[in-house]
């Protein structure tokens, strides 16, 4: 029997590696990928009720509600960051404390369709 170590479970498609020569052809493959991530990830959580959505995907891990609500806001910063990048000289890029937003009422309780 194969065991799975912790990095495969917190990184189920492995871990960013950014690819500096990326062509065009490359970047509207990533762009696309964004534009499904909406359908995907609702067919992805289809038909899963509050015990299953309410459930860590690893031990130690956020719930599958917590992580639907994270990928909704780190989905935000990054626009928001963009967005300061294109309209200032100096752009201030804060970081969020993703952790403790995971943790927040919403990410725990709020109905995961406010986030798709």
């Amino acid at each position: 029997m194969e065991t799975t170590s912790l990095d495969q479970l917190r990184y189920p498609v492995g871990k960013f590696s950014f690819n500096k020569d990326a062509d065009q052809k490359e970047i509207d493959q990533w762009i696309t990928e964004i534009e499904k991530l909406p359908a995907h990830l609702k067919n992805a959580v289809k038909g899963l009720n509050d015990a299953q959505l309410n459930t860590p995907y690893r031990d130690g891990g956020w719930t599958v509600r917590q992580v639907v609500h994270h990928l909704a806001d780190s989905h935000m910063n990054a626009y928001v960051r963009f967005k300061l990048a294109l309209t200032e000289d100096k752009p201030t890029i804060k970081p969020y404390e993703e952790k403790l937003w995971a943790e927040m009422d919403d990410a725990k309780n709020l109905p995961i369709d406010v986030s798709i």
